[in-house]
């Protein structure tokens, strides 16, 4: 019903991932943050066509760590956003999986 009515838009950020974990509503802002493989992505509540992108991904040495220790480097040698949270009025706080080497980080939001 909901297809039928034409009010869906479809999300294509990231070709051939379902790797969207995270969702983080800031109704002050009138954003989504939205934590993804290696992404962090910025929906506009007024127009949710209007998106923003962090692109957020492992180091290369992490990656080839992840690698040599038996791991599927496409499927689990990345940076998969699980935490997003407000820190306070400016910024975010953020972390990833970092490709088994937990990573965090504030982000400026504006």
């Amino acid at each position: 019903e909901m297809l039928e009515s034409s009010n869906i838009i479809n999300f294509n950020g990231l070709a051939n991932s379902s790797s969207y974990h995270t969702f983080l509503l800031d109704e002050e802002r009138s954003r989504l943050y939205v934590g993804a493989k290696d992404h962090i992505f910025s929906f506009n509540l007024v127009n949710i066509k209007e998106y923003q992108k962090i692109v957020w991904p492992v180091s290369h040495s992490r990656r080839d760590e992840c690698k040599w220790a038996g791991k599927d480097i496409l499927r689990e040698c990345a940076n998969f956003i699980k935490v997003l949270k407000a820190y306070n009025s400016t910024h975010l706080y953020a972390c990833g999986t970092g490709a088994f080497h937990p990573v965090c980080t504030y982000i400026e939001v504006g």
